[in-house]
């Protein structure tokens, strides 16, 4: 299995881009942002998911390897195809993405063609509880609304609380609390109503 490839981009276009390496060309499908930043001859690193069935042999590239993760948590779940995989992933920050899924709103993956209310549902599912081993990124600022939620989550958990009731109760603090020490008792009296 090819899982991470490097070399010099040679064409692209709407979908897929092809890169040589050593003088072969691979052909990688990967998300629209991507493909728009890329530039001819230029050197690019992409971490491979490759993708195998009867009828086909793709590779997919990601510039990070939380957007492989990502992608292969989603082409996982019943519905969900490499195609609606790469669309979700081109929608908007993976941060972002992380962030609708932790807060159960489907709304955001409706968005994406090929995914409806039903599958868009059941990713928010079946991925809120993954998302926990889901390495974060030094760009990303966990999967949470705010710095000052992302303190308070690392607070939380120094206290002993675990991250999915911590999850839990800071999504039941108001929007327009912002200030970490404010978060921070919010969350503990919605742990407290628990015990």
């Amino acid at each position: 299995m090819i899982s991470y490839l490097s070399g010099a981009i040679k064409f692209k276009n709407t979908k897929s881009l092809t890169l040589i390496v050593n003088n072969i060309g691979f052909e990688i499908f990967t998300t629209e942002p991507i493909l728009e930043k890329l530039k001819i001859n230029k050197e690019k690193e992409f971490f491979i998911h490759t993708y195998v069935r009867e009828d086909a042999l793709n590779l997919y590239g990601f510039e990070t390897q939380n957007e492989k993760r990502f992608f292969e948590l989603l082409i996982s779940i019943s519905g969900v195809g490499p195609k609606s995989a790469l669309q979700t992933l081109s929608i908007a920050k993976l941060s972002e993405i992380k962030k609708a899924i932790l807060r159960d709103d489907p709304s955001l993956l409706k968005k994406v063609s090929g995914i409806g209310t039903k599958t868009a549902e059941r990713i928010v599912v079946e991925l809120k509880n993954k998302l926990d081993n889901l390495p974060v990124g030094k760009d990303e600022k966990v999967d949470l609304a705010s710095d000052g939620q992302a303190g308070a989550f690392e607070a939380l958990q120094s206290l002993g609380y675990l991250p999915q009731e911590i999850r839990d109760s800071l999504r039941q603090v108001p929007n327009e609390i912002e200030n970490e020490d404010e978060i921070i008792k919010s969350a503990l009296k919605n742990l407290g109503k628990k015990k």
